[in-house]
């Protein structure tokens, strides 16, 4: 193993801030691009399910009685 501890790999011979925080850095990112579009796809598909429901009932309420 090329480290001898997990104290050497977080400090990786003082190069560790940089690169685990480059690593969360890309984490947050790539999260961030996962979760973006997944949630405004859930806010549209309840916007238009929202807007099916009120046509359904404009339409009943304006049907004529037989």
């Amino acid at each position: 193993m090329y480290f001898d501890s997990w104290t050497a790999v977080l400090h990786m011979d003082g190069h560790g801030p940089y690169v685990w925080s480059a690593y969360a850095i890309t984490a947050l990112v790539v999260l961030a691009l996962v979760l973006t579009p997944w949630q405004r796809s859930r806010q549209l598909r309840r916007s238009l399910q929202a807007e099916a429901r009120r046509q359904a009932l404009q339409e009943e309420h304006h049907a004529p009685k037989t």
